[in-house]
């Protein structure tokens, strides 16, 4: 078991479709809420759709768990006056942490309105509230797919932080070196701010493989052959995924990494587990004196 100190640890959840949802949701809050996450964050979904359930959201974790909720807020939000409308609602709110991202282009847009890229965003949040929002970017360990090349990701990469980001968190990955590669190559352009490892569970290989192919993530072969051979035994692909992502978390952490950024799904259970499997502090814990 690994004991970790002086590294931040986050969550991701997503704004609730319907009733049902928003009960699952509240359930899961309320439970990774316990282990005391040094923040949650909220997605933001493409074309607006989910501008206020993000905002509610948001609202809904600070007041049921007391912890600092990030939301997302992307380029494809639009004009100038809502993008600066939506910030006053988040800082009305108590919002001090802010996710700015490009976005997921719907369909038929060629291009964001006004802000076409995420350092574009970041400069006008900074130009405008100053310190009011600590700014994290999006990081690209296996390079962006839409990316021109592995080199113009970098760039793309640094001019995030030149714009003001304060830090970053990646996209998920299954492979070590591909993080420990980057931060080489960022270290290299004298970039110098945390940069947290996303961690993505594995609990239902169809869904992770249809999401790796949409976000351009890679899924090692040795691990793609493994979890096929499981065929329909849900037990078998659950209990390798466990295994397989606590080892990448220990390799990441061993290395150097400065926290890890769970993507829930809006479930309890493969994020609980590993936090546990990894020795990470909880409240509880530091009020025995254990962590």
């Amino acid at each position: 078991m690994t004991h970790v100190s002086h590294t931040a640890f986050s969550i991701e959840f997503f704004p609730p479709k319907g009733p049902k949802g928003q009960v699952r949701l509240d359930r899961t809050m309320d439970e990774l809420g316990e282990l005391g996450p040094a923040f949650f964050s909220v997605t933001f979904g493409a074309g607006g759709t989910t501008r206020s359930g993000t905002l509610e959201t948001v609202r809904r974790i600070k007041q049921r768990t007391g912890i600092q909720a990030a939301p997302h807020l992307s380029c494809i939000e639009g004009t100038e006056a809502s993008v600066s409308e939506l910030l006053d609602e988040y800082k009305a709110a108590g919002v001090n942490r802010i996710v700015a991202l490009r976005g997921d282009l719907p369909d038929g847009m060629e291009r964001p309105d006004v802000f076409r890229y995420a350092n574009e965003l970041v400069a006008f949040i900074k130009a405008r509230h100053g310190r009011d929002f600590h700014l994290e970017v999006a990081a690209y360990p296996e390079f962006h797919p839409q990316a021109a090349s592995a080199s113009a990701d970098i760039d793309n990469f640094v001019r995030k932080i030149e714009a003001g980001a304060d830090s970053a968190m990646t996209q998920y990955f299954y492979t070590a070196d591909a993080y420990f590669n980057f931060m080489e190559e960022i270290t290299a352009r004298g970039i110098d701010v945390p940069v947290v490892p996303g961690i993505m569970p594995i609990t239902n290989f169809e869904q992770i493989s249809r999401f790796s192919a949409m976000c351009g993530a890679d899924i090692p072969r040795w691990i793609r052959q493994k979890m096929e051979g499981f065929g329909d035994d849900a037990q078998a692909i659950r209990d390798f995924g466990r295994e397989v992502v606590a080892r990448l978390c220990q390799q990441l952490l061993a290395g150097g990494a400065p926290g890890l950024h769970f993507y829930s799904l809006n479930r309890t259970e493969p994020v609980r587990w590993l936090w546990h499997e990894l020795g990470l502090p909880t409240p509880a814990a530091r009020r025995a004196g254990k962590a």
